[in-house]
């Protein structure tokens, strides 16, 4: 008894909707496509679907049982697919695209230690923050960092960051540190114009969320640019950690109100399908997985 046969030839014909038609897509002959359906619904004690002579047509059970049988047949070829390739070669064309700032400061350091690895892959590596069309683009990966993967794209989380507050001890000596997110309306503020929220930054404080509205004293699409002005001691910034990171270390500039955290986004590899991922697609993202989780600046 086959019961994973039983179920791809029951699928096959409720597909195909005939047994002559699933016979041919099976490679099977009618009679072995009819003995495994009737085998099937004999072992099930129900009956999965209603013949005549014209059509076939699912019953409430059938009904139920394929759309379950579907979902087993599409895990197994996944199973398959994956295993296939972890043994396959490494080679070929990877189209990537990632964020500026991040694909700069954190994967710029890694793309040499991929490329020793799989030296039979060519990199293909495209630095932009818009949000580019996969599929339209011929991206085989991009790298975005968001709160959640909110596409029709399939993801896989490769680490974490967060939004720091931050300011220049220049800045600090001239006009006082802020106590509370709401004391930021009277400071200078140095805001990244991409950011979802725009002029409302979020925190997470001691009594819980809270969001304040800042007025921008200087407005860019570029992060790069809220920190260099941050460092001069033009205004306070709410940066990644990755960006912010170095600058803490050294003491350029201060970490503000640390108890009042601020929003944390995952950073996601996300690519168009889970099925048939290539070999050097996996074995991009698993390097960037292990390479991210070792970062010191996680949040």
């Amino acid at each position: 008894m086959d019961k994973f046969l039983e179920m791809k030839t029951f699928a096959a014909v409720v597909d195909a909707g005939s047994f002559v038609q699933a016979a041919d897509a099976l490679a099977m002959s009618k009679p072995a496509v009819s003995r495994h359906v009737a085998e099937l619904e004999q072992r099930l004690g129900v009956r999965l679907l209603q013949r005549t002579t014209r059509k076939l047509s699912l019953t409430e059970e059938g009904r139920l049982f394929y759309s379950r049988c579907k979902a087993l047949l599409a895990d197994v070829e996944v199973a398959e697919d994956e295993i296939t390739a972890k043994s396959a070669a490494v080679k070929g064309l990877i189209k990537v695209n990632v964020p500026v700032s991040f694909g700069l400061l954190q994967l710029a350091p890694l793309w040499p230690d991929f490329m020793a690895k799989y030296p039979d892959v060519t990199l293909d590596i495209t630095l932009a923050d818009r949000i580019v069309d996969l599929v339209e683009e011929g991206f085989d990966l991009a790298v975005r960092i968001a709160r959640l993967p909110n596409s029709s794209l399939v993801s896989r989380k490769l680490a974490a960051t967060r939004l720091v507050l931050c300011a220049a001890p220049s800045y600090l000596r001239k006009h006082g540190r802020p106590k509370h997110p709401e004391d930021l309306a009277e400071h200078a503020v140095l805001s990244y114009s991409l950011l979802a929220s725009g002029d409302q930054w979020s925190f997470e404080g001691p009594q819980g969320p809270l969001s304040v509205t800042v007025k921008p004293a200087l407005r860019t699409n570029s992060g790069d640019t809220c920190i260099a002005a941050a460092r001069k001691g033009r205004g306070v910034v709410l940066q990644p950690s990755f960006m912010v990171q170095a600058d803490l270390q050294s003491g350029a500039l201060v970490e503000l109100m640390p108890q009042y955290r601020s929003i944390e986004f995952g950073i996601f590899a996300v690519y168009p399908t889970r099925q048939h991922v290539s070999p050097k697609v996996r074995a991009l993202i698993d390097f960037l997985a292990k390479a991210l989780q070792a970062r010191p600046d996680k949040a």
